[in-house]
């Protein structure tokens, strides 16, 4: 189930949650899909779990210390995801596309999310999937602090605080009756989804897994999700509003998990193969690329409709067929020729040290009092928790 350090099965999990949201932007109609929404908060779950998980297991190390570990994790992350996210900004500000220049600054300092809650609107449209991208960003400003500082008894305790936090955060919005972009784009609204992965983490560094009524439970709650998608909204300020809406952000969490737990310790038989297919496993390593690009893509595309014979102006087909080729031609390209380039950087930035091997002279005895430098070993040189 493992290969090189890696969850084969996790980023088959990339896989289906970006094509949920290539789904919802290039096929799904009217644009907006509940999967879209669903692909995102499955790529929370993963990154909340991976962090937390990466950041334990460096912390259970021999010749771990805060310093450095924190050091190396922000390192690596700026290595993994500023290169192709900034080269996209650069790229739209130098072509101004879609006239998307005027909020840069925004999505420059990762606050696209503060972006379009304060707006209010989702202009620039050719950025807005950069919200998502936020909030990993400040979620990995944040949760490293206390994963590495907190008291590692308490680090649970604070886990589930998190989730209660965003839950509870909820219920602000049926009381002020007020449905804007904040609700769902601010920090606590995706909080409980990072929570949630990393409580699984958190669980199986003391030997534990998920509850029982979680993996027993999960498909009802699942069902009763889809029933709720699938249930008339009604007219605004209905009754129904904003009990669907609550819903519709919550339920999906158990199954969410429960799928993540099952993929992370390996599911066997036909599924397990199925989910260890080689397209989709090349899929989800190039998830990242596939997720910054496909807008940029898109907006070509429609403007190439003159030379296209299949209707890529709308929703449909045609569009998800072309602008879903393209996109992945890009992400493969960036991945081979950029991404996975850079990555290798990576090495020059462990987590925890170990000592060197002894010279025989040291083995003697002799330089003993004044130890040299230790040597940098990587304990988790594979690191990739999103997308």
């Amino acid at each position: 189930m493992m290969a090189g350090g890696r969850d084969l099965q996790l980023d088959t999990l990339r896989a289906f949650a970006v094509t949920l949201v290539l789904y919802a932007h290039f096929l799904a109609p009217g644009g907006t899909s509940f999967l879209g929404h669903l692909g995102v908060r499955l790529f929370f779950t993963l990154s909340g779990f991976l962090i937390t998980r990466l950041l334990l297991e460096a912390r259970d190390g021999a010749q771990f210390a805060a310093g450095p570990a924190l050091y190396s994790f922000y390192a690596r992350r700026a290595i993994r995801i500023f290169p192709p996210y900034f080269a996209v900004l650069a790229f739209v500000w130098f072509t101004d596309l879609e006239q998307a220049g005027s909020s840069l600054a925004w999505h420059a300092l990762y606050l696209s999310n503060f972006w379009y809650a304060h707006r209010n609107e989702w202009t620039p449209w050719l950025l807005c999937h950069f919200w998502s991208l936020s909030i990993e960003e400040q979620f990995y400003l944040a949760w490293p602090l206390i994963v590495l500082l907190a008291p590692r008894r308490r680090i649970e305790a604070i886990t589930i605080g998190v989730i209660a936090f965003s839950l509870a955060y909820r219920f602000y919005w049926p009381i002020a009756a007020n449905p804007a972009l904040a609700r769902d784009l601010l920090p606590p609204a995706s909080m409980d989804a990072l929570a949630c992965g990393a409580l699984l983490a958190v669980r199986r560094a003391r030997g534990a897994d998920v509850p029982g009524w979680v993996r027993r439970g999960w498909p009802a709650f699942a069902a009763v999700f889809l029933l709720v998608v699938g249930s008339d909204p009604g007219p605004a300020d209905s009754a129904w509003e904003w009990p669907r809406w609550l819903l519709v952000q919550v339920l999906p969490l158990v199954p969410l998990v429960a799928i993540v737990a099952a993929c992370s310790s390996g599911l066997d038989g036909r599924i397990g193969r199925l989910a260890e297919l080689p397209p989709l496993l090349a899929l989800g390593r190039i998830s990242y690329g596939v997720y910054l690009y496909h807008p940029i893509l898109l907006a070509y595309v429609v403007k190439a409709q003159p030379w296209i014979p299949l209707n890529v102006s709308e929703q449909g087909p045609g569009r998800f067929l072309v602008a879903g080729a393209a996109t992945l031609l890009a992400a493969s390209l960036s991945w081979v020729l950029f991404e996975k380039p850079v990555n290798g950087l990576k090495r020059h930035f462990p987590y925890v040290a170990r000592p060197r091997a002894r010279t025989p002279s040291e083995a003697r005895g002799f330089g003993a009092t004044y130890p040299r430098a230790q040597a940098a070993v990587d304990l988790r040189p594979t690191d990739r928790s999103y997308p």
